[in-house]
């Protein structure tokens, strides 16, 4: 997927980031930190709004080889991007929550979140790409349940009320994880394998990337909901 999506592409849009997200949970200050986070954010939002409220209604209109021509040149793309960019947003969000001090008793939620997300995930990826019963599904499957589980029954003894927009901004982040990590990924790592068939089927591509174009509108719903649950935590009201 990588020559599909231009290797030197791929490569900045995964790295690029990930070095953002090392430098500012390390050395950076807390207004670099909040930069990072909030760019990854905007990039991945608007991104998605694009995706469901412009592309998507364009593509609706188009033939199935047209429609699939258009998908067979973004999806290698998106596929590198916009993981990148979710996982960069989500973990630059909870590592400045807690270095501001705005995520009071975050080991437990966070051990509770890493298996309320992990675990759906996975299970999604092995359904949607028939892979339960490959031993490389299997494998990390079993290590991040039975290491999540594990993270959870031992910080439950000190389980207790952290700052209730926090607690609100996980619920909606493990929707947009499982969404994003179980549906999106997955479908276009179907549309990457019928590109890749020896007689690929542009009814099925245009198929899967019209239905991820839908929910990428979803996804850009519920992120518009997790601004506004960071705008009231950041500053005790809504903005209106």
């Amino acid at each position: 997927m990588g020559q599909r999506a231009n290797p030197a592409f791929a490569a900045a849009v995964v790295v690029v980031p990930l070095v953002a997200l090392g430098y500012a949970v390390t050395i950076a200050t807390v207004q670099q930190h909040t930069y990072v986070h909030v760019m990854a954010g905007i990039v991945w939002t608007g991104i998605d709004i694009f995706l469901g409220a412009v592309l998507g209604p364009v593509i609706g209109g188009l033939d199935d080889e047209q429609s699939s021509a258009v998908f067979q040149r973004l999806t290698p793309k998106t596929a590198f991007l916009l993981p990148s960019l979710a996982f960069v947003t989500i973990a630059g969000g909870i590592t400045l929550a807690q270095r501001i001090g705005m995520f009071p008793h975050a080991e437990p939620w966070l051990a509770l979140f890493t298996a309320v997300n992990l675990i759906p995930i996975l299970l999604l990826l092995g359904w949607r790409l028939n892979a339960w019963t490959d031993r490389r599904w299997q494998v990390p499957f079993a290590v991040a349940t039975i290491g999540s589980l594990a993270w959870v029954a031992l910080t439950i003894g000190e389980f207790a009320m952290t700052e209730p927009s926090i607690a609100v901004a996980l619920g909606l982040v493990t929707i947009l994880s499982v969404q994003g990590f179980g549906f999106l990924l997955p479908g276009e790592l179907r549309m990457y394998r019928e590109m890749r068939s020896a007689t690929p089927d542009p009814s099925v591509i245009s198929a899967i990337g019209q239905q991820n174009a839908m929910l990428g509108s979803v996804q850009g719903f519920f992120q518009l909901l997790l601004i506004l649950d960071m705008v009231y935590l950041r500053y005790g009201g809504f903005p209106f």
